[in-house]
């Protein structure tokens, strides 16, 4: 089961639900994998002793034309929906502005005189983490981290690319030792917003928790996110986290929307603290804890009722 964390804006606590609910499925013998989807500021494997095992990187092919076979007929330039092709025919000059690029290779479809050719740009890489486990899970629990280059244009092929690497260290079913959940998983921590990023992030979950805070801020990119959402027709709840500050509008809301709250968090400093030093909050309050567990079951009821 594939289980996105996600928020309208950044900041809300989606990576603190991430690492604290994967830490509980995997305490309790399950069969989960975490991916950072935030490939332009990844950071769920500082949160854990990890060990690096492999890095893949992320290339994408970029049109080269060679301007001694061109005819600067404009083929190209009209193929190219990103505008990725700067064309003056009175003076023949062409030139591919390889940051709008998105690789699509309509270019080189287009051109009939054999003047393009490829070459592989790095987006960035995919990383695996090994997370020794102290359960007799059958195997090690994964982290898998997306991290996009300095300079490339969008995170989405990280994005892509680190799910497809999730869904690969996850088996059919899980193996609980401890009888929690039969279940695999796979916990996506989404990039904030609700741009193209997020939409192919949840696009690829079953369940998705949206995190929110009770701040004007928090409920207007919550009333974003689920729009898109139920276009989508994904299954989902929502997570409050600093319960406590603010006012009762994000509350108020999700009553006359129907929408289920999934979980509350307390607006504590204590937490705020382990949090802040790199700590799993659920591995030092029980009260929390028992929540993550709680929230993990309700999860899977809510995945076989949709």
């Amino acid at each position: 089961m594939r289980i996105a964390i996600a928020s309208g804006k950044g900041g809300t606590g989606k990576t603190l639900i991430s690492t604290n609910l994967f830490y509980v499925l995997k305490e309790t013998g399950n069969d989960v994998t975490l991916a950072d989807c935030d490939a332009e500021e990844p950071n769920s494997a500082a949160f854990f002793n990890c060990i690096k095992l492999s890095a893949k990187e992320v290339v994408q092919k970029t049109p080269v034309i060679d301007q001694n076979l061109c005819t600067y007929c404009g083929k190209c330039e009209e193929y190219c929906s990103y505008n990725a092709i700067f064309l003056v025919k009175e003076r023949k000059l062409i030139k591919v502005m390889e940051d709008l690029c998105h690789g699509c290779g309509a270019c080189s479809y287009a051109c009939t005189y054999g003047a393009i050719t490829e070459k592989e740009n790095s987006l960035g890489e995919v990383i695996r983490f090994n997370h020794p486990s102290d359960l007799d899970t059958g195997r090690d629990s994964l982290i898998v981290e997306g991290r996009m280059r300095i300079g490339a244009y969008t995170p989405v092929p990280i994005i892509k690319a680190a799910v497809r690497e999730a869904g690969t260290g996850v088996r059919e079913s899980g193996t609980g030792n401890k009888g929690v959940i039969n279940e695999a998983f796979v916990i996506l921590d989404s990039p904030p917003g609700t741009s193209c990023p997020f939409i192919h992030t949840v696009s690829s979950a079953d369940f998705v928790l949206l995190v929110t805070e009770p701040t004007p801020f928090g409920v207007s990119d919550l009333k974003i996110s689920v729009s898109i959402l139920r276009k989508l027709n994904k299954p989902f709840a929502v997570i409050v986290n600093r319960a406590g500050l603010g006012s009762r509008d994000v509350y108020d809301y999700l009553s006359k929307e129907n929408i289920r709250l999934a979980m509350e968090i307390p607006f504590d400093r204590e937490i705020a603290g382990i949090y802040s030093e790199g700590g799993i909050v659920a591995a030092k309050k029980d009260d929390l804890r028992k929540k993550f567990e709680k929230l993990a079951y309700s999860i899977t009821e809510q995945k076989f009722n949709n």
